[in-house]
């Protein structure tokens, strides 16, 4: 009982909520919060003298805090410091960070409508969600200038999102002390001190409930954009930038657009697919493969030394039609489609990004200054000071020799390198496992009759590939955990100077690794099983013991699909749950712990305090999971035409997925500018052209489509079927007695003589045994000779389609050159309007004139333009 008075006159010491944004006034918004408990250590003292000189050095520079004792905190032990910028500190940072504020009302409005606008109404929002604001032309923020600006309401005219931009600008540079002779600044190394606990700024409300507050965009988010009931709708993008900043809008952007296309992609690749299922059944080769009469009397070679015995070609008749659905003619045609695609989506989303840099006001931008500060990190190993050329002015700088620097750098890109011989490592003990467990699988397959109903369609290559394919999704999986913290404490180790170079370097060795630890085993599978096998007089060892895998004669083309579902498929399920579910059990365990008390205890600042933390590389790895997935549906594209239908049914959910944990289960993170997506432009136009490369080798060297049109040319003897013959032609003949010890079979319950191997080689007796014959070259010749006709023919029409699309929208030119003219017109009637008061006041100096006559001049160069 005297627990719950005690509770109840907490809760009437208040008149307003705990669920409230604002100070206990009601009028001051609360833009950022600090939290921190009291340490009973002994750096007990020092961490409390951080943060009284931090908190003072943050009311002089025109903060106003408030604190929550920790008697009013839900566990009793934490301080939560409430932070407010009030109007004088929001106008001087504008400027000072030169944030573009709104002048005028856009005069250049779009209202034609198209005949599509009415087909697409269902997936449209309503106007108010897309459009949260009205558009106005903008200019950089001048204190002495505010009547140009629209202050009317100051209350809206700084969004939360900048007024916690400024606040953590201002956050970021504050003083607190010196420390060994070093002046020692910043929220990051009071948090990583454990000086304070977190620093972050509020949401505005609850997700699931729309509150008595003055904005409630987070509900409106959540209702409109992360529901997965929401999935087919568009995202509101203008209200994701408004609430989070452009950093995180323009991935949402990207995001949106790539699964856009991807679309077309994927109805492309659909019915590619479904020519191959729909012929399947008039495939020649795998019709000769499942004949009894033909199929069933080839005598095929052991596929292992020893333990694997002499098998009949017709064993392998499911395969072989399962194949045909992956190796056909629009095969060829969609690695085309492909390459012209990925054209197309990197020239059409520059063209996106150049409008939404106009309506974002990024137009002018250049790296955000706090992008461009030096890291706290960097800072503190600084030692002397150096005039920068361009400045003029003296930076902080490393003392190091140019002996320690490249010391440095080695040892750093000697681990980069390291991990990435693990991984090849791993990609070998793989191949082993391949070579080690056929035998194995052929042995119990044979002997198993439980085995025996479905051991035309489960054979021991297609057992091996599948279970060599989930090791290798784990072994991939638990490398990509481990290097993900060498990569970081890599990159920490050579102390970048800045965040967006920090960043870079990030990228370039996370996604280097990523290259080699999730294509490697696809590689291996397209372009080296299979190829260096020798033939059953001369085999090929690997290292000497065991032998290569060969293809299956239906081609490798089928375990490079295997391979590629398993690994794709397996990395976005997992990515998805890893997603939702780690954030979503901590955020619930934390909930547990608060269930106990009245829902008006646990205040607001509590309430996302207790949520997961977004990150400065939050963004970071959602752009390397969707840039992974990127490389999947282009380089391999050629082996699995459905790849790109996969991808999109993984980025709608993907979107809302990430658009729920955002929104629901992480902190509100910092708005943070960017007006583009950054390195990962470049990365992906490497992939594009690299694509290309790879999908031409793998209709070339892995598809069994070259092959097969040489000998519909050239070596066919049946002009009414011209393909009937042609698997007799692909296998060679090879005599039992011509083994070596090593490689003859234990058993021949057969009584075989001669065997079929893949290959195009003379047949025992012919006076060239054993070697190449001309069809072998001339299939050669045809390869090459595809690889260079499409390699040539891709790139010449994505060069033509590059040049032919214009990156920037001719609309989007007219209206930058308009909002200059009409921001320069305006500043010139304002400059006239200050110096018509001046003449009336003959006492007062026209100091002025050159700024005007400035001015006068700007708006005539516009005017030209």
């Amino acid at each position: 009982m005297n627990l719950f008075l005690k509770r109840r006159l907490r809760i009437d010491k208040h008149a307003q909520s705990k669920d409230s944004v604002f100070f206990w006034d009601g009028s001051r918004r609360i833009d950022f919060v600090l939290s921190y408990t009291e340490d009973t250590g002994k750096d007990a003292e020092k961490k409390a003298e951080r943060r009284r000189e931090f908190e003072l050095n943050l009311q002089k520079s025109g903060l106003e805090l408030e604190t929550e004792d920790k008697k009013e905190s839900e566990n009793g032990k934490t301080y939560f410091v409430k932070i407010h910028a009030p109007w004088e500190v929001l106008t001087t940072y504008a400027e000072v960070l030169n944030l573009k504020m709104p002048l005028k009302a856009d005069d250049l409005k779009d209202d034609s409508e198209n005949i599509l606008s009415h087909v697409l109404k269902l997936f449209k929002l309503p106007q108010e969600v897309m459009y949260p604001e009205p558009d106005y032309f903008t200019a950089p923020f001048r204190k002495d200038k505010q009547e140009l600006f629209r202050t009317e309401e100051r209350e809206k005219f700084f969004t939360p999102s900048t007024r916690n931009r400024i606040v953590y600008y201002i956050l970021s540079r504050c003083h607190y002390g010196e420390e060994e002779g070093k002046k020692k600044f910043g929220i990051k190394r009071l948090l990583t001190n454990g000086s304070y606990l977190d620093a972050y700024p509020l949401h505005d409300c609850q997700y699931w409930k729309k509150t008595d507050e003055r904005n409630c965009e987070r509900y409106t988010l959540y209702t409109h954009w992360a529901k997965f009931t929401r999935f087919y709708k568009e995202q509101p993008l203008d209200l994701i930038r408004k609430y989070y900043g452009e950093k995180i809008g323009i991935y949402f952007a990207w995001l949106g657009f790539y699964t856009e296309m991807l679309f077309y992609a994927a109805v492309v690749g659909f019915f590619c697919f479904l020519y191959g299922w729909i012929t399947m059944d008039d495939s020649i080769s795998s019709k000769e493969i499942c004949d009894p009469n033909i199929g069933g009397q080839i005598i095929m070679c052991p596929l292992c030394d020893k333990r694997c015995e002499f098998w009949r070609l017709n064993s392998t008749c499911e395969p072989s039609q399962y194949s045909h659905m992956f190796d056909n003619v629009a095969t060829l045609f969609f690695a085309i489609f492909m390459g012209i695609w990925v054209t197309l989506f990197l020239e059409f989303w520059k063209r996106r990004q150049a409008r939404l840099e106009y309506e974002w006001d990024l137009v002018d931008f250049e790296e955000e200054q706090q992008q461009l500060q030096l890291r706290p990190e960097y800072e503190s190993k600084c030692t002397e000071k150096k005039k920068n050329p361009v400045t003029q002015e003296n930076e902080l700088v490393i003392k190091q020799t140019a002996c320690n620097f490249l010391a440095k750098m080695f040892w750093c890109w000697m681990s980069v390198l390291f991990w990435i011989a693990l991984i090849i490592a791993s990609i070998i003990a793989i191949i082993v496992y391949r070579l080690w467990v056929y035998a194995a699988f052929a042995s119990i397959m044979d002997n198993n009759l439980a085995l025996k109903p479905v051991s035309n369609l489960l054979t021991p290559q297609l057992a091996t590939s599948v279970t060599a394919s989930v090791l290798n999704f784990v072994t991939i999986m638990i490398l990509n955990f481990l290097y993900e913290r060498v990569a970081i404490w890599i990159t920490d180790m050579e102390i970048p100077r800045t965040h967006l170079e920090y960043e870079n370097r990030l990228t370039m060795k996370m996604f280097l690794f990523q290259f080699v630890n999730y294509y490697s085993s696809c590689f291996y599978v397209a372009f080296f099983k299979g190829k260096f096998v020798g033939y059953p007089a001369d085999y090929s060892y690997l290292f000497g013991k065991w032998r290569n895998e060969e293809c299956d004669p239906a081609g490798c083309l089928i375990e490079l699909t295997t391979q590629l579902t398993i690994v794709m498929a397996g990395k976005q399920i997992w990515g998805n749950i890893q997603e939702a579910f780690v954030p979503w059990t901590w955020n619930w365990l934390k909930r547990r712990k608060a269930r106990n008390h009245p829902q008006n205890l646990y205040s607001r600042w509590e309430h996302d305090g207790d949520l997961q933390t977004f990150g400065g590389l939050g963004l970071f790895n959602e752009y390397l999971e969707m840039v992974v997935q990127f490389g999947f549906i282009t380089l391999f594209v050629a082996s699995f035409p459905l790849a790109p239908l996969l991808a999109l049914l993984n980025n709608i959910l993907e979107i809302r997925v990430d658009s729920w944990k955002l929104t629901t289960q992480f902190k509100r993170p910092v708005a943070a500018k960017a007006h583009s997506i950054g390195v990962w432009q470049e990365i992906l136009n490497g992939i594009a052209i690299l694509s290309v490369v790879t999908n031409a080798f793998i209709v070339a060297f892995t598809s069994d489509m070259i092959p097969r049109l040489v000998y519909y040319y050239a070596y066919s003897q049946d002009e009414g079927t011209p393909m009937s013959g042609y698997i007799g032609s692909s296998l060679s003949v090879f005599n039992v007695s011509d083994f070596k010890e090593q490689s003859m079979p234990m058993e021949n319950d057969m009584n075989v003589i001669s065997c079929r191997y893949r290959d195009y080689r003379y047949p025992p007796g012919h006076e060239k045994e054993y070697q190449v014959t001309m069809q072998y070259w001339h299939i050669l010749a045809a390869k090459m000779a595809f690889i260079i006709i499409m390699e040539h023919v891709v790139f010449l029409v994505k060069f033509f389609v590059a040049w032919l699309i214009p990156d920037v929208p001719s609309e989007v030119k007219a209206r930058v050159k308009r909002e200059k003219f009409l921001t320069q017109k305006i500043l010139h009637e304002y400059e006239l309007e200050k110096l018509k008061q001046k003449l009336c006041n003959k006492n007062e100096p026209l100091s002025n004139d050159k700024e005007f006559i400035a001015t006068k001049g700007k708006v005539a160069l516009s005017a030209a333009m």
